[in-house]
């Protein structure tokens, strides 16, 4: 018996079929439900919203700019710092009497002998791009240094906060032309907008005029714009000029598989990343926050009490200033404005990081009490230090002192207070020094608690000393009296270990060959003492053991 076979027959479409196809309908055409829209705002209605928009921002010429001092007399070029420097770059009339970049040094000084070479100024070139990235982050919190002359800022998400999109980036370039350095300078960066991070550094770079909103029309957008602006190696830019490849336009033509096997998949990738079709992370400039309060006083103080009193409001708005970024500061300083002295300064150190008004104040009051202020304050200054990890601790269950209880504050809190009572240089710590001469093998150091703990847990017992070590040590080893051969403290010492020699310092002229003893005197008391090997073979006494 033969299975049945059915054939499924569609309906007659409503439309005509597709030229060249057959008589017999056979696809089934889907009617839309709605026609597209038509008419003046069709465009806008078929806009593809974009996922992410970003300003670019590039400084041209900013080597010049680094090592620009005012108005120069001479043509100005920018060189490297190589063995046989090339020209960076070229101010307006050494360009125009025939200095090009690359060029050598020597052939611009052929082509124009009064022009004035300077090296290039990396630091101040750094500078001024930070500067212009401190004045962005007043607009998006998605700042990306590219360097050495571009900024990037993901401003999306500030749109309706600062009413529009062009709203947003007339006050951008508003408040970079309104910077006194950038004007002084005479630096104003070139702005684009593109959906992706690379598109709107080409254009920038290329200097065109690029604002686009939409991802659909960014690769028309991008296709007059030179090959150069990628920055690819300049071996990759050389081949692809032989094979007649100048702008993005003719670079997008070319077939992917063959691309990637000719110039490797990193530059495939650079164009992916162009166009939108890879994800293009990138580093977020963290900027440097720091305290800045000032108060002006209604009348002059004299009384210590009185100035604490009006320093309150500033400490509360310091300690909410580093409750809300979860931070603590190690160093407070505090200015005195006067009517006609100088402003007096009170400087706080501390062991470990806090954020408490309260303790802050109880260490200025100590500090105050120390400090004599040359006439009445007429104003207050309040500058915290730089922000620092601060590790939250819960309270202890019991108090301080209680069931062998010790409070893991109490030892910082103690050293800042000996510190404001006494001063900074009064009190400090003692760090280990990976030096064998024990003079030298430790020095004085700033007492942190917390780092101190750390390196203590983390020292492996194989780093410990396999001989003993006193824990006090003289400054410089004391000559010890010798009696018929034996040396004397107090009394005739005698040896219960060693020698343990020690030979070091060859390279710094504080050479040194001993062999170091464990000696117990008449007391009984455990002192460290060494013989020299050379010379007139001393006895000293090194060290007491506690």
């Amino acid at each position: 018996m033969r299975p049945r076979s059915y054939r499924l027959k569609f309906p007659e479409p409503a439309e005509k079929s597709f030229p060249g196809s057959s008589a017999t309908p056979s696809v089934l055409r889907v009617r839309p439900a709605s026609p597209p829209p038509r008419g003046p705002d069709s465009q806008s209605a078929l806009k593809l919203e974009p996922r992410e928009l970003w300003i670019a921002a590039h400084m041209p010429q900013l080597a010049l700019l680094a090592v620009r001092e005012g108005t120069e007399k001479a043509p100005l070029v920018v060189v490297d710092e190589e063995r046989n420097p090339r020209v960076l770059d070229a101010d307006g009339r050494a360009q125009e009497a025939g200095v090009r970049p690359g060029m050598t040094l020597g052939a611009a000084l052929a082509a124009v002998p009064d022009i004035e070479p300077r090296t290039r100024n990396v630091a101040r070139e750094l500078e001024l791009m930070q500067r212009v990235a401190a004045i962005a982050c007043r607009f998006t919190p998605q700042v990306s240094l590219e360097a050495p002359d571009g900024l990037l800022l993901e401003i999306k998400p500030s749109i309706t906060l600062f009413g529009g999109l062009r709203e947003l980036c007339r006050s951008l370039r508003d408040t970079c032309r309104a910077d006194a350095v950038l004007t002084q300078l005479q630096a104003a960066p070139r702005f684009t907008l593109a959906p992706t991070t690379l598109a709107a550094l080409v254009a920038a770079r290329a200097g065109a005029r690029c604002f686009i909103t939409d991802p659909m029309l960014l690769p028309a957008r991008l296709k007059p714009l030179p090959l150069a602006a990628l920055r690819w190696p300049e071996d990759a830019n050389a081949r692809l000029a032989a094979m007649g490849v100048r702008t993005l336009g003719e670079l997008m033509r070319l077939p992917r598989a063959g691309f990637a096997r000719r110039f490797g998949p990193a530059l495939l990738a650079d164009l992916d990343r162009l166009l939108g079709h890879r994800a293009d992370p990138r580093a977020r400039v963290e900027p440097r926050a720091r305290y800045r309060g000032s108060l002006d006083l209604d009348h002059e103080l004299e009384d210590h009490e009185r100035i604490l009193q009006a320093l309150a409001p500033l400490l509360d708005e310091l300690e909410q200033f580093l409750r809300v970024r979860q931070r603590g500061i190690s160093a407070l300083q505090c200015r005195f404005h006067h009517y006609r002295a100088a402003p007096t300064s009170c400087v706080l150190r501390l062991a470990a990081p806090e954020a408490s008004a309260a303790r802050l104040a109880k260490l200025l009051r100590e500090r105050l009490a120390t400090l004599t202020l040359p006439e009445p304050v007429r104003r207050c200054e309040l500058r915290g230090g730089t922000l620092q990890r601060r590790v939250e601790t819960s309270q202890p269950l019991w108090a301080p002192g209680e069931r062998g209880h010790a409070g893991t504050s109490e030892m910082p809190a103690l050293v800042e207070h000996l510190r404001a009572r006494l001063g900074t240089q009064a009190v400090y710590g003692i760090r280990r020094v990976a030096e064998h001469r024990p003079e030298h093998a430790w020095c004085v150091a700033e007492p942190v608690m917390q780092a101190a703990a750390v390196a203590a847990a983390a020292m492996p017992a194989a780093a410990l000393p396999v001989f003993p070590r006193p824990l006090w040590l003289l400054h410089a080893p004391r000559v010890l009296e010798v009696r018929a051969g034996r040396p004397r403290h107090d009394g005739e010492l005698k040896l219960l270990s060693g020698p343990e020699r020690i030979e070091s310092g060859w390279w710094d002229g504080g050479d040194v060959q001993r062999d170091y003893y464990v000696a117990r005197d008449t007391s009984g008391a455990l002192l460290w003492i060494c013989r020299e090997c050379h010379g007139e073979q001393r006895w000293l006494l090194q060290g007491i053991f506690g």
